[in-house]
């Protein structure tokens, strides 16, 4: 799961309206699959992380305009680069085109370029994935890609889409052309490919999140107030769970490696932790009685909002890793799940090398 700054600026975390971005302005942060690592795209390159500890692993200069989006590839030295929103049409940082980026050899390996901005790039050891505003189109990843898919999506200005990275199980879940719908597709599967297709909220869907096997799927929408949890296999409903009562604007969810956690964090400054026990796991319910039975968040971590965040279990399941797009760096143990966590560690990333 990853957060991008708007291309206007002015939000939380961003340059002024019509200002100069400074070269260490950070526009993007995101995990890779695993969590085990993440990156920052900045106005003069990018850097790359490992999640616990925390240390620098990664760091390439190159002159601005900056980067908008990184997809990782695990920890080989592919990443995909897609400039930010509004730079010029340069090689390497020009918003219509994907980089596949060698970092073994400092080079670009693939470019796929494309009529209208790129929204965000999904990889996985055999393919990319590339969510436009309208529609995300699939590529074999090879020295020179073919495409094998496109899949018509509503308005997607956020590119929204997961890839399962389980080499057993090649779905990929995104936004449907009807509102709150969310289709998935079997990528090993090129004829008759139907979508699943999940009723999953009344209001857009927001983000999305896929565990490690590709068996789950957890939805947020607009509203921002509930995060479902459905079984892929059989698009139904396993877990329901409320962060808040008050609408807000979910930028990241992820499960726990063994997939009983998740985490939420959004534009109301909080982290929050789910436990995904039997009480959550119900049918909707509706009015008075879904306010009483939803089961709320087990542990909230309260952070200024003044910045956008991303947040992920690291492989000791009671850790938990939070990125902020101001460069800010947190990591929690979480000693129960009644309240009770410490703050191992804090720190700004830009000071570790």
């Amino acid at each position: 799961m990853s957060i991008r700054q708007h291309p206007s600026g002015g939000e939380a975390g961003q340059p002024p309206i019509g200002g100069t971005p400074p070269l260490n302005s950070i526009h993007f942060a995101g995990f890779n699959q695993n969590h085990g690592c993440f990156a920052i795209g900045m106005e003069n390159g990018f850097r790359v992380y490992n999640s616990d500890p925390v240390k620098e692993k990664v760091r390439h200069t190159f002159d601005p305009p900056g980067l908008g989006f990184i997809e990782m590839l695990f920890r080989c030295n592919y990443l995909a680069l897609v400039g930010r929103s509004g730079s010029k049409e340069e090689v390497l940082n020009a918003p219509n085109r994907v980089v596949i980026w060698d970092d073994l050899q400092k080079k670009e390996a693939i470019t796929l370029e494309f009529s209208s901005d790129v929204k965000a790039v999904r990889l996985r050891r055999d393919r990319i994935v590339v969510a436009l505003s309208k529609v995300i189109k699939v590529f074999t990843f090879t020295q020179s890609p073919i495409e094998l898919l496109t899949l018509e999506t509503g308005l997607n200005e956020r590119g929204i889409c997961v890839l399962c990275p389980s080499s057993s199980n090649s779905i990929l879940a995104y936004p449907g052309t009807e509102i709150g719908k969310v289709h998935i597709v079997n990528l090993g599967v090129l004829e008759n490919n139907s979508p699943t297709i999940i009723n999953a909220h009344e209001t857009p869907v927001i983000c999305l999140a896929l565990n490690q096997e590709g068996t789950n799927l957890a939805t947020a929408s607009e509203k921002g107030t509930l995060v479902r949890v459905f079984d892929t296999g059989t698009a139904k409903i396993i877990h329901e769970v409320r962060r808040g009562t008050s609408s807000a604007n979910i930028y990241c969810i992820n499960f726990s490696k063994d997939s009983t956690m998740l985490c939420v964090s959004s534009d109301h400054g909080t982290v929050h932790v789910f436990l995904l026990s039997k009480d959550s796991s119900s049918q909707p319910k509706t009015g008075i009685f879904k306010l009483m039975a939803t089961p709320r968040s087990e542990l909230s971590i309260k952070m200024p909002e003044h910045t956008d965040r991303i947040c992920a279990f690291t492989e000791d399941p009671q850790g938990l890793v939070v990125v902020g797009l101001d460069g800010s760096y947190k990591k929690y143990s979480i000693e129960d799940l009644k309240g009770g966590y410490q703050e191992d560690k804090t720190c700004h990333l830009l000071d570790l090398s």
